[in-house]
């Protein structure tokens, strides 16, 4: 078998993938509503059918409601703004300009979803709707409208991101033609609309379940299984996690043949049934895809033997990060001492896991493998369109594979009243990671400074306890200040008196001469010591105080 045909066979696995993943009901599961508030001829009870975009970040829990502008530009080109807008805002001036926020509709075509609504974003609109130009062949009332020969397609459209979507913010949805023909009537007519985007969870109970489709050799959740684990562990039984791995389905691409052949060579394992990339993008040596395929079945008997008992599966989480610093490059990817040595820090019974693998069907043999047809039922079932992805509640999540997106997701998927303190105190954190390793969000951290609850993982103190404390040390400080002020100045005052004694007037019996005078200077000692005491006490009122004035002797006048 030459490279030219294994090239060849690489390619039609790429080009079945999107057809494997591409297989539900509902393509992307909704979770959200579109509503039109005005005009109320527009109004539709439950909102209308839309797709959401697998990019940018809707506020879960959320909405947005702001008046809808319609726009004939396609959005594609990043120098050009928003121009011949519908209805049209006039300024002062005269001057044709939006005022944000506003939400901008803008019709499919001629580029990417991502490039569309990143240019909309950059013009200041909060979210996007993408009017459909063509009718859903199932759609037989849009059909009817269009004239005889008009085309239509198949399938719903995807706003699936292109890779280049990790900068999107602002959320954006997609209608169908037939909706949003009416709607740019009456923009058209210079007539205000106003849209609310929505988005929920479902809210089932006090636990929130949330499963993540990955890959051994994805390089985003590298970063992600990292971080999460601190949060995982900190959610504890009240979130139950289900890791899934990404396989392509063999059968259905070609790869298993007709007479149990496999037809893609070393991307598949059972002989051709479950397949993954080649990740190093060489057939003939290194990495191929059924080492990729070994990887994600050890990683699921894993997670069956330590972590499907209670949906946290520390060693799982340990495994997982083990194997990434230690074996993640592909020089030690197969290499069975690096295993080893992975499953030995992670503390993970080795003989136990590679018996699941093979009691579950092997890799081998041209059977079917239990664990590897619950991941493609999975896919199926839940609509994974790409991968990576988190779906919470049976929901997936948008946006960027980050722990913040998730864990905020999560917190949101609680039923009311009863979500757990760590997401009062870190999910708005900037950095909810390091929240939840340090017991606490600080302003460093990006987000408002909340300290932990006493006895939760953390381990620190409440806010009122730290209040508490804080008042005890300036007491304590203020106390301190006021004793020092005082023994200073009674020190000060046992100087004074220690100089005065020393230098008072010689007795009578030496002939009546003072020490710094001539005959008959001497002062009273008493005198004299009031004076200076006096003046000790009061030395800013030494003029304006009669009391404190000095007045002679009636010897010396």
């Amino acid at each position: 078998m030459n490279a030219r045909t294994l090239s060849s066979m690489f390619l039609i696995l790429l080009a079945a993938a999107p057809i494997v993943v591409i297989n539900a009901g509902t393509p992307d599961n909704v979770s959200s509503r579109l509503m039109i508030h005005v005009p109320h001829n527009l109004y539709k009870n439950g909102g209308y059918d839309h797709r959401e975009a697998l990019f940018g970040k809707p506020s879960y829990g959320g909405s947005i409601a702001q008046n809808v502008f319609y726009t004939e530009s396609d959005m594609c080109d990043p120098s050009k703004a928003i121009f011949k807008t519908h209805p049209k805002e006039v300024n002062e001036k005269g001057e044709i300009y939006l005022n944000p926020p506003f939400i901008l509709m803008v019709d499919r075509g001629n580029c990417a979803f991502v490039q569309k609504v990143r240019n909309a974003q950059r013009n200041g609109a909060a979210g996007v709707v993408i009017a459909d130009k063509t009718c859903l062949c199932s759609d037989q009332e849009c059909i009817s409208q269009q004239p005889e020969g008009t085309g239509c397609e198949t399938a719903e459209p995807v706003m699936a991101d292109d890779g280049s979507g990790a900068d999107v913010s602002i959320p954006s949805m997609l209608m169908f033609k037939h909706d949003a023909d009416k709607i740019k009537d009456v923009l058209m007519s210079n007539h205000p609309v106003r849209i609310e985007m929505q988005w929920s969870l479902p809210q089932p109970d006090d636990r929130v379940e949330y499963d993540i489709f990955s890959s051994p050799t994805d390089p985003v959740t590298r970063n992600f299984f990292h971080e999460f684990k601190h949060i995982a562990r900190a959610l504890g039984k009240r979130a139950y996690f289900t890791p899934h791995m990404f396989v392509f389905d063999g059968e259905r691409s070609q790869c298993h043949g007709s007479s149990g052949e496999n037809q893609c060579f070393n991307l598949c394992s059972n002989n051709g049934r479950y397949c993954a990339m080649d990740p190093d993008k060489n057939l003939n040596s290194g990495v191929s895809g059924f080492d990729v395929v070994k990887e994600s079945l050890r990683r699921q008997c894993i997670w069956g033997t330590y972590g499907e008992s209670d949906g946290i599966g520390e060693k799982w989480w340990d495994y997982v990060n083990s194997f990434e610093s230690k074996c993640g490059n592909m020089d030690y990817f197969n290499n069975d001492d690096c295993i080893k040595d992975v499953y030995k820090h992670a503390k993970i019974d080795a003989e136990m896991i590679e018996q699941c693998m093979e009691n579950s069907g092997g890799l081998e043999k041209d059977t079917s493998n239990s664990f590897l047809e619950a991941e493609l039922k999975a896919q199926t079932d839940l609509g994974v369109v790409i991968m990576p992805t988190a779906f919470v509640n049976r929901v997936a999540i948008r946006g960027a594979m980050t722990s913040a997106n998730v864990f905020q997701a999560i917190c949101a998927g609680y039923e009311q009243g009863t979500k757990p303190s760590i997401c009062d105190m870190c999910s708005t954190c900037g950095d909810p990671v390091k929240c939840v390793e340090h017991g606490g969000c600080k302003a460093s951290f990006g987000g408002p400074a909340v300290a932990m609850a006493s006895g939760s993982s953390g381990g620190t103190v409440t806010q009122s306890g730290f209040f508490v404390w804080m008042f005890l040390v300036v007491g304590c400080f203020s106390a301190f200040g006021v004793w020092h002020y005082k023994k200073t100045k009674e020190d000060m005052r046992e100087q004074v008196r220690g100089v005065l004694a020393e230098y008072m007037p010689l007795e009578d019996q030496e002939g009546g001469f003072a020490s710094r005078g001539g005959p008959g200077f001497a002062m009273p000692r008493a005198n004299a010591a009031q004076m200076m005491m006096g003046n000790m006490g009061h030395s800013n009122d030494s003029q304006d105080s009669p009391q404190q004035q000095y007045t002679a002797p009636g010897n010396l006048l």
